[in-house]
């Protein structure tokens, strides 16, 4: 002990005291925060809907495209990615269900994806007691939902644009121009002399079948050549009224569909993802909606594609929902489409659509994928180069969040209420049964829903 405090003095008389003792300081927590570097880039307020937790900082992680839209969002539109299995699905129902909590707010899903005969958007539309527009050819003939592409609430030229859609889908090139005549002909043929009911697509193909003579005498062209320039036309439209997509499309629009509900869910579950059936269905789901959904009434809407690379991928449909995203950022719409893959669209027969779509796209969510996909994607989204090394490693639940710019990597989290909601196997044990129909109880309680 002595021999200690000699060595304390000695160390003293040479170099000073050996400890520096100081009074406190007194701070504000402004000042103080100085002393501690930051880890994660700063988060995009606290204002919309929690997705769940910044992974490097801990902080609850916010996002709203309505809330950010002309600050940090120059468009309120958003672009998911990722393999199957990492939460895609689970992140798109969260958000729905917490943004409907919003008065203000109305979502469109086109459920693409099923099983057991429905499609997997039917327990969250049950649980807030809304009834699924299920469009099954099968069902169809037998009275189910029709959607009319004449119908009157859509205009005259939106009619035209979407049949010269459906036609070109079908063909898979574009519509020459005899043919886009004889078409254009047959259905102002039948807009002026069909005034006592609906219009329908059959009007329009016996129009073609048997040109006017009033109507293209008087242009100083022989209806018989209108009526060969107008066959081709005539036979891919007899697919929507007698081939293997009759009955959806074929007669007046259904009565009962609640353009006003909170939640409107197309069940798109019982048509083959992988036939040209796809891409016309939501070409024309897609035009119908923008005329009879979409209106200047302060509502916020997002409308939801999964598979929604059967509109990326085709030209004719990309060409028709670009429009569509143009128009309704001034109305207040967020478009949000959901892919596997970014290949899926950006090396496919409409690169130059779905480049511009998805520079529409602000906010990009990437869940894991493969080391070579990540750096495709890196590349064509302009990522930063942690974030491309990072995605292959990512864990299901959790992905990279670019908005516009602001990157983070975020843990998606799922509350007891959603998980039996969210997660839609079939082999579903008693106890989970029972704890859907809990949930389903609390949900329909909240107010906001």
């Amino acid at each position: 002990m002595a021999f200690g405090n000699l060595t304390d003095a000695f160390t003293s008389l040479m170099f000073g005291k050996v400890e520096t003792t100081r009074l406190p300081v007194r701070t504000s927590t402004g000042q103080a925060q100085a002393v501690y570097l930051p880890t994660a880039a700063p988060g995009l307020g606290d204002s919309g809907v929690i997705i769940g937790r910044e992974v490097y900082s801990g902080k609850g992680y916010v996002y709203d495209p309505f809330q950010l839209y002309g600050q940090q969002l120059p468009a309120p539109h958003w672009l998911v990615l990722g393999e199957s299995g990492n939460g895609k699905s689970a992140l798109e129902k969260t958000y729905v269900l917490r943004q409907l909590r919003f008065r203000d707010r109305q979502v469109v899903v086109l459920d693409a994806q099923g099983e057991d005969g429905v499609g997997e958007w039917n327990l969250i539309a049950e649980a807030l007691g809304i009834k699924s527009i299920r469009l099954d050819p099968m069902a169809a003939r037998d009275g189910g939902v029709k959607l009319n592409p004449l119908d009157p609430a859509i205009t005259t030229t939106g009619q035209l644009s979407l049949l010269r859609t459906i036609i070109e889908v079908a063909m898979g090139r574009g519509l020459e121009e005899r043919a886009g005549f004889a078409l254009k002909a047959a259905h102002a043929h039948v807009r002026a002399t069909v005034t006592d009911r609906q219009p329908i697509l059959g009007d329009i193909i016996d129009t073609l079948r048997r040109p006017d003579l009033s109507s293209v005498e008087s242009l100083g062209v022989d209806p018989q050549e209108v009526q060969s320039w107008g066959l081709d036309v005539a036979l891919v439209l007899d697919r929507l009224v007698d081939g293997d997509l009759r009955g959806m499309f074929d007669g007046p629009t259904a009565d009962g569909i609640d353009l006003d509900a909170p939640l409107i869910v197309f069940d798109l579950s019982h048509i083959d993802r992988n036939s040209i059936a796809m891409p016309i269905l939501m070409a024309i789901v897609g035009v119908w909606l923008e005329h009879t959904w979409i209106r200047p009434d302060r509502r916020k809407r997002i409308f939801l594609v999964e598979e929604a690379w059967h509109i990326i991928n085709s030209p004719f449909v990309a060409q028709l929902f670009q429009r569509l995203l143009k128009f309704g950022r001034r109305l207040g719409l967020s478009f949000v489409a959901v892919v596997h893959h970014l290949s899926d669209v950006v090396d496919g027969a409409a690169a130059k659509e779905a480049s511009a779509i998805l520079k529409m796209a602000s906010t990009r969510t990437i869940y894991m994928q493969k080391a070579d996909e990540a750096r495709a994607t890196g590349r064509v989204l302009g990522l930063p180069r942690w974030a491309v090394e990072i995605i292959p490693t990512l864990s299901p639940g959790i992905a990279v969040w670019d908005v516009n710019g602001n990157v983070q990597v975020v843990k998606h989290i799922i509350t007891d209420v959603e998980r039996p909601l969210v997660y839609t196997d079939r082999a579903m044990t008693e106890d989970a049964v029972a704890e859907r129909t809990r949930a389903e109880r609390q949900l329909a309680a909240e107010p906001g829903v």
